[in-house]
Order: C-alpha cells, then structure tokens, then sequence
C-alpha cells in the first residue's frame, strides 16, 4: 500500500463529500476516536455518521500539512481545516492504522 497515496486520496474523497467513497477507505470494523468532539466512532455506521456531522455539516475542506509515515501501516497527519465552523480554520491532526489496505483504526484531534 502506497500511503502517501492513499492519505491524498483519502483528503481528496473527503473534500468531494462523497461518503460512499469516504467510507469504502475505512475498514468495515473500523474505530475512529475524536476525542476534541468527545466520541468514538464505530464501524461504518459510526464513521459516516462522523464524517456527515462534521464534514459535510460544516462544509470542512482539509488540506495536508504534513505527513509522517510511521510504518507499512502507520502513520501520523496534520491537516488544516476550513469550513463553516466558529473558527473559521483550525489545525488537526490524524493518527492511522491500516489493515488490508483499509484504515482500522484513527485518532483524531484538533491543535
């Protein structure tokens, strides 16, 4: 798995709004922990509810910032997001784990 590549395309997916596309990256038990909205989300139902709320509600744009490969199935992400949020635009970050090609598990916060 070429995880630059999937990471743009990951952002690019999700700048689009295309939640179907947005979910087939993550893994169908995947576990998502946000912890600057306080919830963790679980599986596919969760994560779309996650990305519905936050990113297609908001009108969220994310543009990578950095990106640290930390393994074959690591890897660590800060982001800038814009969108119709008080802030304005605000810096995030994302930590990965990839299994079978798939995102498994996320850590995501805001900076």
């Amino acid at each position: 798995m070429d995880v630059k590549l999937f990471i743009e395309d990951w952002i690019a997916v999700s700048n689009a709004y295309y939640t179907e596309n947005y979910l087939e990256k993550w893994h169908k038990d995947a576990v998502l922990d946000d912890p600057s909205v306080g919830q963790v989300f679980k599986g596919h139902s969760g994560i779309k509810n996650y990305f519905e709320s936050y990113f297609i509600g908001y009108k969220t744009q994310t543009r990578l910032v950095k990106l640290d490969i930390i393994s074959d199935n690591e890897a660590h992400i800060e982001v800038d997001f814009t969108g119709e949020f008080p802030e304005g635009k605000i810096g995030g970050m994302f930590d990965f784990t990839f299994k079978d090609g798939k995102i498994a598990k996320a850590k995501a916060d805001l900076m």
